[in-house]
């Protein structure tokens, strides 16, 4: 980035850091609160920087004696338009402005819903509970705003207005302000957050910078002040989108030993990949991580400026990517990008259906190129590669020269690296090739290292940057900070089997979040209602909460379990495999992963107010089954959730374990389950014999149960008449309920499931399932 557009960006950045001034006490207009707080709290006096916090609104920056280029223009425009994306009137709002009111949710007015609901005031650092929005009162008070004041003053004061800064002041904003709102109108809708307003107004203006630059435009003041309505109107945008495909064939492509840590090393270096990838573009267009709108699962998109050197760059990066990819991993892993063209007024949705028509234009783009992905020369110069002395690895399968271990070089540093991918905080990368590291495109290695090595690397010329994981750092070139869900509590299958309830098995999850592509496209559209809340500014605050669910808050679940009907609750047996913003994979003890579903999708319809739904399948395995085969299985199982309508659901074991989450929840664990253990728990008079026999006389009829035998099964079981009350009244309600389970097939599916359940909790160690 070049001086100029560091300054402007971290310009843009504290644009209204005023507003937090003001609510803490300084009663003044918030431009000057913000100008006075950065120049003699903090210490700024670079002027270009103070301009843009001065005059970011039109009734100051009409007064202001500035030069035409002055970069007020610039953050003023980048301001309007983050604004009027923001900002939309609530439906029952009143005039006037209330600072301590607090930050509404996002998902109030997503997928239909009309809620109500808010965020408590807190700072974003990992280690508090999860601040789900709630319907209790609450005020952001001069306390909590001072307080506020006080943590960015402190981080502030340590900051140099360079490049090499850039990653601390976005850390400081994101963590001091997700949950202080933008506007305190209580006519407009609360629901984005100061950090969300100022990241896209950064994100705007630094566009906007750009493609007046290539446009030899440098009077601000004539095109983005005076003449606004033609600048609105102006396609100075570009909405671009990355996809990698092929990620779950790379991920299974492990070897027997390890497989746990090679799943997770696998997972974990496709993160930090895409990343890479993501910040060596934005280096190139000269852009912060301000323009990054959303990252995970292999996807991202960027909001970058329409410019041909742009557009250019985007096309060289791609090519060079893809040719990485192939010369890396052969066909394994493509990617593919698209981007539309776009105008500030696309960006509100102005007029209707312009923003969600972009999205399907990038798909359109993608989709086109995955189904053509190779030209001519490069499928010829594929064929035609020597093979001279190359073997096949035995864990990627790929040709190779391989090591003694008989595999590859990028599978041994899979392997060196596995333990500390789990367990190290930082990961770096580094200029050139290194045996130990892992090859990233561009000529890049990564490694893994504590906070002391990573230190000394910063003063080579070969360090490139450094990513932290689910810890906020600042300070000098200091770290890009990644959630990532990391919770692990296994080294190998074999302690997951052994740690399980009853029969010695893993479990293998697989789920996603239910139509989420098409929640981002079009969750916040109203039927019968204008798109007024259709903005890519939701968007971002959309996808930004649900990553911080699945990349950070899901490390917490998995360290709280509390679904405890299989017999265990608190800290998991559970390895996360991977955790991105649509999709999951965990591995574990086979009951600990059932509840953990459970758990997930309970926190998840809260922390979302039931807007969104997740589907999945879980299968339980030996802990020596191949584990690309357990994985395909699995998939399998997510895909027949799917298939449900409405989704929302979950499979168990096999096709004949799908149920909605209601009844699986209600008539499998809720009504059946709980009636076997209620029973045999109470009772000790039989063991599971009974339950084996009954399984397989409902597993073996697709009409009709054989009625004298389910009878006779269900006699045998009746308390002899020296019995006690109390046990032949259990005997009598439980006879019951069997007997009325019989007839209808879903009563018998339902049962079927939740006898395996049991048996398989209560199964004696070390026999055989």
């Amino acid at each position: 980035m070049t001086e100029d557009l560091v300054k402007l960006t971290m310009g843009c950045l504290l644009h209204d850091i005023g507003k937090v001034a003001y609510r803490s006490g300084d009663g003044r207009n918030h431009s000057r609160s913000g100008y006075d707080y950065l120049k003699n709290e903090v210490g700024i006096e670079e002027e270009k920087v103070l301009h843009c916090i001065l005059y970011h609104h039109g009734c100051n920056l009409k007064q202001a004696e500035v030069d035409g280029d002055d970069y007020a223009y610039l953050s003023y425009f980048a301001d309007n338009i983050a604004a009027a994306a923001d900002r939309r009137e609530a439906l029952e709002g009143e005039p006037g402005f209330d600072k301590i009111v607090p930050l509404a949710s996002v998902f109030n007015i997503l997928n239909g819903n009309h809620g109500k609901m808010h965020y408590k005031g807190q700072v974003l650092d990992g280690s508090h509970s999860i601040n789900n929005p709630t319907e209790e009162p609450v005020m952001l008070t001069d306390t909590f705003y001072l307080q506020i004041l006080r943590n960015v003053t402190e981080h502030l004061k340590g900051i140099r207005w360079t490049e090499e800064y850039m990653n601390s002041l976005l850390t400081i904003l994101e963590g001091n302000l997700s949950y202080v709102p933008s506007s305190t109108s209580r006519k407009e809708l609360t629901d984005i957050s100061l950090y969300d307003h100022l990241k896209m107004t950064a994100a705007v203006g630094g566009c906007v910078k750009l493609y007046l630059d290539e446009n030899r435009e440098t009077n601000y003041r004539k095109c983005l002040f005076e003449e606004s309505k033609k600048a609105y109107d102006t396609k100075m945008f570009l909405l671009y989108s990355m996809d990698i495909t092929g990620i779950q064939n790379f991920i299974y492509s492990i070897g027997s030993k390890g497989a746990l840590k090679g799943l997770r090393a696998r997972s974990f270096y496709l993160e930090i990949l895409m990343e890479h990838v993501i910040d060596e573009l934005l280096e190139k267009v000269s852009l912060s991580r301000a323009n990054l709108i959303y990252s995970g699962g292999g996807h991202c998109y960027l909001l970058l400026p329409n410019t041909e050197q742009v557009k250019m760059i985007l096309e060289e990066q791609e090519k060079a990517v893809k040719q990485w990819l192939l010369e890396q991993f052969g066909t394994t892993l493509f990617l593919a990008g698209g981007y539309a063209a776009c105008s500030a007024n696309d960006l509100k949705n102005e007029p209707e259906g312009s923003y969600s028509s972009l999205y399907h234009q990038i798909s359109g783009i993608i989709i086109n190129k995955k189904s053509h992905r190779y030209e001519a020369e490069e499928l010829i110069r594929l064929n035609r590669k020597s093979r001279k002395g190359e073997r096949e690895c035995e864990i990627c399968h790929k040709m190779e020269q391989l090591n003694d271990r008989k595999i590859c070089s990028l599978c041994a540093a899979l392997e060196d690296m596995a333990g500390s991918i789990l367990y190290e905080k930082f990961f770096t990368v580094m200029e050139g090739k290194s045996e130990k590291g892992l090859p990233l495109p561009g000529g890049k290695y990564l490694i893994a290292e504590k906070k002391e090595a990573l230190m000394g690397h910063m003063k080579e010329e070969a360090y490139v940057r450094c990513y932290s994981k689910n810890e906020m750092y600042t300070g000098y070139h200091m770290t890009t900070k990644l959630w990532i869900g990391d919770y692990s509590t296994g080294v190998t299958f074999d302690e997951f089997a052994k740690e399980a309830e009853g029969i010695e098995r893993i479990g293998i999850l697989r789920a996603d979040v239910d139509n989420l592509g098409t929640t981002f496209v079009s969750g916040f559209q109203r039927t019968n209602e204008k798109d007024r809340y259709v903005t890519l500014t939701r968007t971002a605050t959309l996808s930004r909460q649900m990553s911080l669910f699945f990349k950070c808050y899901i490390n917490q679940i998995l360290e709280k379990g509390e679904n405890d009907f299989l017999g265990t609750n608190g800290k998991r047996n559970i390895t996360i495999v991977y955790s991105g913003g649509d999709d999951l994979f965990f591995v574990g003890s086979w009951n600990e992963i059932i509840e953990a579903f459970i758990d997930l999708k309970q926190k998840l319809e809260t922390f979302c107010q039931n807007t969104v739904t997740i589907s999945g399948g879980v299968g339980i395995y030996r802990s020596g089954y191949p584990i690309n085969i357990m994985a395909k299985e699995v998939a399998a199982l997510e895909d027949l959730s799917k298939s449900v309508p409405g989704k929302n659901a979950i499979t168990l074991f096999d096709g004949n374990g799908t149920y909605s989450w209601d009844r699986f929840l209600n008539q499998v664990i809720g009504e059946k389950y709980r009636a076997i253990a209620d029973y045999f728990e109470s009772t000790n008079n039989h063991g599971n014999a009974f339950l084996y026999h009954l399984l397989e006389l409902i597993q073996n009829t697709s009409e009709k149960i054989n009625i004298a035998r389910y009878v006779y099964l269900l006699s045998r079981m009746e308390p002899e008449r020296s019995a006690s009350k109390e046990q032949q009244k259990a005997y009598q309600l439980f006879s019951r309920k069997m007997f009325g389970w019989k007839d209808r097939e879903e009563d018998r599916q339902e049962l079927a499931t939740a006898i395996c359940l049991y048996v398989y909790r209560k199964r004696e160690k070390g026999e055989e399932a």
